[in-house]
């Protein structure tokens, strides 16, 4: 890719690990749309930062599960100029055991990490191919390879990715696009807070500590990068070996 700025889609990118790939993404001289649900202000707060450190960004919201909506937000943006990357990172937790969860908590939990990645995804895949280069990240869980209870809806959402990506990757690939998952572990923020305690972690972790937000920001970042054209259709723990 040539060394003009190229612009990429963070979804989800107003939370904690969201905007630490914004920013780490910004630092490698992209331009980064940072996504919000629908809390625009948020997102807004990471667009100041970056750009607070010279960086370039800006904020949308919408809702990736709303079919719709998410179309209406790809023509905007893919109307000022090609998204060469995209890091789908929208997700959600609504946990329960399986025998007492609800059809509302199993639907709204794939809607948005399986539905949401086709959603936002397709739009982007035929200018990318024009280009002949483009990178599609999507953020999974640990809990997808290894299973957690409670977390059947979480974890069948976000192993579909790991299907999809390798797919993906086999249709795009010739075109210099790639679609690989990182599948983090236990990572500091706020989805983990109030979840494990230290103890908890020394015993899951072999690292016996959580991961940072940056940690995985910087696994993403290079995999967007021109160093990672060949990684492609790879599912890529980040979960200090647990897996």
């Amino acid at each position: 890719m040539d060394d003009a700025m190229k612009r990429a889609l963070v979804t989800g990118g107003s939370g904690d690990l969201g905007g630490a790939i914004c920013r780490r993404l910004a630092a490698a001289h992209w331009h980064v749309i940072v996504h919000a649900n629908a809390n625009l202000a948020r997102a807004d707060k990471v667009v100041d930062a970056i750009r607070g450190n010279g960086g370039s960004a800006e904020a949308i919201a919408f809702d990736v599960a709303d079919g719709e909506a998410a179309g209406i937000a790809m023509e905007g943006l893919l109307a000022g100029g090609a998204i060469q990357a995209v890091v789908n990172n929208a997700g959600i937790h609504d946990d329960a055991p399986m025998a007492g969860m609800s059809d509302a908590q199993w639907k709204r939990v794939v809607d948005v990490s399986l539905h949401g990645f086709f959603h936002v995804t397709r739009p982007l895949l035929l200018p990318m191919a024009r280009m002949r280069w483009g990178r599609i990240v999507s953020v999974s869980s640990v809990a997808a390879v290894l299973g957690n209870r409670g977390q059947t809806n979480y974890a069948a959402a976000k192993a579909a990715l790991h299907g999809a990506s390798k797919s993906l990757a086999r249709e795009m690939g010739s075109r210099g696009i790639t679609a690989n998952v990182v599948a983090p572990g236990v990572i500091g923020g706020g989805m983990a807070e109030g979840v494990f305690d230290p103890n908890a972690i020394r015993r899951m972790v072999p690292a016996a500590r959580a991961g940072t937000p940056d940690e995985v920001a910087a696994l993403v970042g290079f995999l967007c990068s021109d160093e990672a054209g060949y990684i492609n259709g790879q599912v890529i723990g980040i979960d200090g070996g647990m897996s």
